[in-house]
Formats: C-alpha cells, structure tokens, sequence
C-alpha cells in the first residue's frame, strides 16, 4: 500500500498530544498564513479604492482595512466602478475574516480535543483495569 506523500496538516486520534514547542511552532505557522492572507487583502484592498474609488492611497490603506475588519467604510465611493469595487470588496473581506479565524483557532481547537480524546481513552483504560481487578 502506497503512503501518501504529503503529510497531514494534524496528528491523528492514535497520535500522542504534540509537544508544547512543536504546537508553538503549528501556531507560529498559523499567524504567518493570517498574516500572508491580511497583506494580500490590504493590497487587494487599496489597490481598489485608490484607481477605481479615485481615493489618495493613505485614504485606500484607511478604508480597506476599516471593511476588512468589519468596521465598515470611511469614505462614500461616487464612481459606479468604485462602488462595485467596494460591493464586492466588502463580500470578500467578510469571507476573509472568518478564513483567518479558522486558520487561528484551528490548531487551538485540534489541540483542545485531542487532549481530551486522549483523557477520555486514559480514563476507559482506567475502567478497564479496575474490572479486571475484581474479577
């Protein structure tokens, strides 16, 4: 049987909890992509609002990351392609924030149930034990 030749983004249920420096390390990873995804979003962003909203960029930099974190925009668009623009930016910018809090709380979320996967297994073994015992 051939094995796959990318390795899982996670350990599996029968995998020990992964060490406190290797989780650092999964996180680290983890703020890098949200990090990666915030500057291609800003970019995306400013680039927008400044040739198609005709905003000046410090203004561009102001709004879309004003949408992108939900805030909301700053200054009205007059041009239709600018409003469009923003239309659709705001839809974007409302995936990508829910994209970024995935990517951030997954590693935190694996780890919680892992841990208590392997709680739960530990405590089973336990019982296991105990009833072998009396026997």
């Amino acid at each position: 049987m051939n094995q796959p030749s990318w390795k899982p983004l996670f350990e599996r249920r029968s995998e020990p909890l992964l060490p406190r420096s290797q989780f650092f390390g999964r996180m680290a990873a983890a703020i890098g992509v949200t990090l990666v995804i915030i500057a291609v979003s800003l970019g995306m962003g400013m680039a927008g609002y400044h040739y198609l909203g005709k905003l000046p960029w410090i203004d561009a930099l102001l709004n879309s990351s004003m949408i992108l974190t939900g805030m909301g925009p700053v200054d009205a668009m007059q041009s239709t392609g600018g409003k469009l623009f923003a239309t659709f930016y705001a839809l974007y910018s409302g995936v990508a924030f829910l994209s970024m809090t995935a990517v951030l709380l997954a590693p935190i979320i694996h780890r919680t149930m892992h841990k208590f996967h392997l709680d739960a297994e530990e405590g089973d073994d336990d019982k296991t034990d105990q009833g072998d015992k009396k026997s």
